[in-house]
């Protein structure tokens, strides 16, 4: 039951990153991209239905941490206090810049809106990476199961590299959302971000490789014992492929569902690596928490399952929904 929690886990956190990610990624290249305000007003509405909707699954991978590993939940949340104060006030300054800059015409009062989305965009993308480097690299667990590390601690060169790679990702994901979405010239000008960055993704991937073996060797050795684990790798390696191929075709809808399953492969290629742990110790300390020690209850388990099926199912009825509309709608105008 423990695994079918973690895989759980992991299911919404690739979730919330897919759904997530390619507004985050809107927003990154907000103030660049988007030249004008007609372009920028734009953006925003190819964003605005679902935006809030996608930050739904951020809150129910906490939700899914705190039922299924409470220890894990309370040791990351104390010990990241500082770095998730700062996520939730870059969430807060999205939802500002897109709310508030409707409630006047003042071009000052816009741009100013629009800075904040921009910057709190591009942030949010890169401290998502800052706290999975540091999930991968571990944190200093004492036997009380808890950590304190102030937060230049945990702007490490590891999880600052990390970091860089997952602004890198989102970005080059809202590009391709935009090419795929967006009217020209705003398309134009997001296919060639999208490629460019795409170049900027292998180049990362590729960077990664020795310095993630240097700080948890058995991110990698854990696929040698266990060689099924491998078709995750694949999965992201074949969407990154897939994503070059179609961007070279321009067919860049089809280019978004290969970024998302790269998106996918990598995740998961870092929960596999990680399987069991949930948590782990740095610098091999004994105290790292695993889905073993850092569990409810099997009854507690078991009963949470029987809810969070019945509310995946909801949440996913209503997305589809969401979405169905939201694609049908821009059929029509376009």
């Amino acid at each position: 039951m423990t695994t079918v929690w973690f895989c759980l886990l992991a299911f919404m956190i690739a979730v919330y990153v897919v759904l997530d990610g390619f507004d985050l990624g809107v927003g990154a290249l907000h103030r660049v991209l988007a030249r004008s305000e007609h372009e920028r007003e734009h953006a925003i509405e190819l964003i605005g239905p679902v935006w809030d909707g996608n930050e739904v699954w951020l809150i129910a991978a906490g939700g899914v941490l705190f039922l299924g590993f409470p220890r894990a939940y309370a040791a990351a949340f104390s010990g990241f206090y500082f770095g998730l104060i700062i996520v939730l006030w870059l969430l807060v300054g999205r939802g500002l810049g897109i709310e508030l800059r409707h409630h006047s015409e003042n071009p000052l009062w816009r741009a100013a809106c629009d800075t904040v989305f921009w910057l709190s965009s591009a942030a949010l993308a890169f401290m998502l990476g800052v706290t999975l480097g540091n999930v991968v690299r571990g944190v200093p667990l004492g036997p009380d199961g808890y950590f304190r590390a102030p937060l230049f601690a945990l702007l490490n060169w590891y999880a600052l590299l990390v970091g860089l790679f997952s602004l890198v990702v989102l970005v080059a994901h809202g590009a391709t959302f935009l090419a795929a979405r967006a009217r020209t010239p705003l398309a134009k000008r997001a296919e060639r971000v999208a490629q460019l960055f795409w170049w900027a993704e292998l180049l990362l991937v590729a960077a990664l490789a020795y310095p993630t073996y240097s700080v948890r060797e058995e991110m990698f050795t854990n696929f040698g014992h266990h060689p099924w684990r491998l078709v995750f790798p694949a999965l992201a390696l074949a969407g990154l492929a897939a994503s070059f191929a179609f961007q070279r075709m321009h067919r860049f809808g089809r280019a978004f569902f290969a970024s998302s399953a790269f998106i996918v492969g990598m995740l998961t290629t870092m929960a596999a690596g990680l399987y069991p742990n949930i948590l782990p110790a740095h610098d091999g300390r004994p105290f790292g928490m695993t889905i073993h020690n850092a569990a409810s209850s099997h009854h507690a388990l078991t009963v949470g399952l029987r809810w969070w099926s019945l509310g995946i199912v909801l949440a996913i009825s209503y997305f589809f929904v969401a979405y169905r509309f939201l694609f049908r709608r821009d059929a029509e105008v376009s």
